[in-house]
C-alpha cells in the first residue's frame, strides 16, 4: 500500500529548493506526493495548521509532520 505525503510551501527560495530536492527524491512507487503552494492555494493554510504544520517548507507523511529548514511560519502567510 502506498503512503501519502503532502509537501507544503510558500514559493520562497528555501521552499522551492526543498521541493526540487526532497519531494522529488521520494520514491513514486511507494509514496504519492501532493504539492501545496500557499501562494496558489491559501485556503489550505487551515488544513496544514490542523495537521501540525508550524512553518514551511514542511512535509506531512502519513500524518507525521517534518519541518524542513525554515522559510516562513504559517502565521506570516496569513
Amino acid at each position: 500500500m502506498k503512503s501519502t505525503a503532502i509537501f507544503y510551501h510558500a514559493g520562497c527560495p528555501v521552499c522551492v529548493d526543498a521541493e526540487q530536492n526532497l519531494a522529488a527524491a521520494l520514491d513514486p512507487n511507494r509514496i504519492d506526493v501532493e504539492i501545496v503552494h500557499f501562494g496558489e492555494q491559501p485556503q489550505r493554510l487551515n488544513e496544514a495548521e490542523q495537521q501540525g504544520v508550524k512553518s514551511v517548507p514542511a512535509l506531512v507523511l502519513d500524518g507525521q509532520v517534518f519541518h524542513i529548514n525554515f522559510g516562513a511560519s504559517l502565521s506570516d502567510l496569513r
